[in-house]
Order: C-alpha cells, then structure tokens, then sequence
C-alpha cells in the first residue's frame, strides 16, 4: 500500500500558475508509474497527466499538453505537477495517483492508491 499526501492547491488568476506535488510512502517509489487526475464540481474524475517509474515517458490529456508538467524525483518520492496558463475551466480539485505499473497510463483503473487532494481554483 501506497500513502500519499498532496500539497500546494490554491486560488490563483487566471493566467497564473501553481505546482502540486505528492510525497508517497510505503512501497518502493520507483517501482510504479504516478498519476495526476482531478475533478470540477459535477462532473467525473478525469486523467491529467501520468509519469512511468523512472520519468522516461509522460502523458498528458490532449487539452493541457504545454501547460502542465508532470516530473518525479524518485530519491525524494516525490511527483510533482507544473501547471502554467491557468484557466478557469481548470477549476477542480486534484488527485496524485500511484500505479500498479510501471507504465503511463490514462485510466483511474490502473491506480490503486490515491491521495486526499487539493483544491485548484482559478479566477477569471
């Protein structure tokens, strides 16, 4: 089991930008891909961007391509989230995800454990 706590949430302007990060215990950190998804009010949870164990490969969801960055620093077990351009529609609150590959992957499935979230509000 994989515990995870998420930090750096918060109000921001439009335009503006904020970086998440998740700090993970328990199993070895670089044994499985990380995950970023988040949820807006009404509305299901959706992929953001996944990391595979060593940070060789991301994926991002095809809207937020070139403003969000997702790294990982596997000797502090830590992923963090860069996200830049913020735009209201990015209103949400989001979630780091641990794996159980080792590969990117886009669906909630391929996640186990999840951390508590924090909330990301942008102002027009």
């Amino acid at each position: 089991q994989v515990q995870l706590v998420v930090s750096g949430g918060g109000l921001v302007q439009a335009g503006g930008s904020l970086r998440l990060s998740c700090v993970a215990s328990g199993r070895t950190f670089s044994s499985y891909a990380m995950g970023w998804f988040r949820q807006a009010p009404g509305k299901e949870r959706e992929f953001v961007a996944s990391i595979n164990w060593s940070g060789s490969s991301t994926d991002y969801a095809d809207s937020l391509k070139g403003r969000f960055t997702i790294s990982r620093d596997n000797a502090a077990n830590t992923v963090l989230l860069q996200m830049n351009s913020l735009k209201p529609e990015d209103t949400a609150i989001y979630y780091c995800a641990a794996a159980v590959v080792r590969d990117v992957a886009r669906s909630r499935h391929a996640y186990r454990s999840w951390g508590q979230g924090t909330q990301v509000t942008v102002s027009s």
